[in-house]
């Protein structure tokens, strides 16, 4: 379901509300639904997709809980807040169909992240490392249709191109992988794991779904791979 903070309206227009079923949902509530999972909001690492964001107030209201538990474990050590910083940011997905949900959305969630981190890391911050979530959330916020598992064109259509995510994890040092999967595979491979107890796992299985793309480079440099 889509989501607004209390300050708006919960409904933009009734023609979207007919055409695409927009209905915001108010901040108390979504509040009260992150606490179900409260453990989880906490941890950098834990992953969150809304496949009907809006404009972002479940994950950015996530994404501030992250942030606060950072800020209160690494108070002392910048360095290891900022690379658990990309983590978080990293983190958090979401698809709508509205491209100003989406445009919002992307805003607020990096005004959000730099926000904290420039209050965190002071003069440490980096420009590199502000580009680098900039382009996370690029990657992680879809224009998209979550029931087709497609992009969508400025109309809210579907065009031929898939909803891809990509995965960012660290595996040694400041070296963060990228990894693009589709949707559609994720999604199979979610049902295929709660369908069966034991099952062979090969190469593409391992990896949660159809290999589309990795790199590994430093954390702060992502973005200079481009889309």
């Amino acid at each position: 379901m889509a989501v607004n903070n209390q300050k708006k309206s919960q409904i933009i227009s009734r023609q979207r509300v007919a055409e695409r079923g927009e209905v915001f949902t108010a901040e108390r509530e979504v509040n009260a639904m992150l606490d179900l999972v409260a453990n989880e909001c906490l941890r950098p690492d834990s992953r969150f997709l809304e496949p009907a964001c809006g404009n972002g107030n479940f994950l950015t209201a996530i994404l501030k809980r992250k942030l606060s538990e950072l800020r209160r474990k690494y108070k002392n050590s910048p360095y290891d807040y900022e690379k658990q910083a990309i983590v978080a940011i990293g983190s958090l997905y979401g698809v709508d169909i509205m491209r100003d949900n989406v445009d919002e959305c992307r805003e607020r969630l990096f005004s959000i992240w730099n926000e904290e981190y420039t209050a965190h890391c002071k003069s440490e911050a980096s420009e590199e490392a502000r580009q680098a979530a900039k382009f996370i959330i690029s990657r992680n916020i879809i224009n998209g249709n979550a029931l087709t598992l497609m992009c969508v064109d400025s109309e809210g259509n579907d065009t031929s191109a898939p909803i891809v995510f990509s995965e960012w994890s660290f595996i040694c040092g400041n070296q963060i992988q990228r990894s693009d999967y589709t949707m559609y595979e994720l999604l199979q491979k979610k049902e295929i794991r709660e369908r069966t107890l034991f099952a062979q796992r090969d190469e593409k299985n391992e990896e949660g779904g159809t290999f589309l793309r990795r790199y590994i480079t430093h954390y702060k440099k992502v973005q200079d791979y481009g889309e």
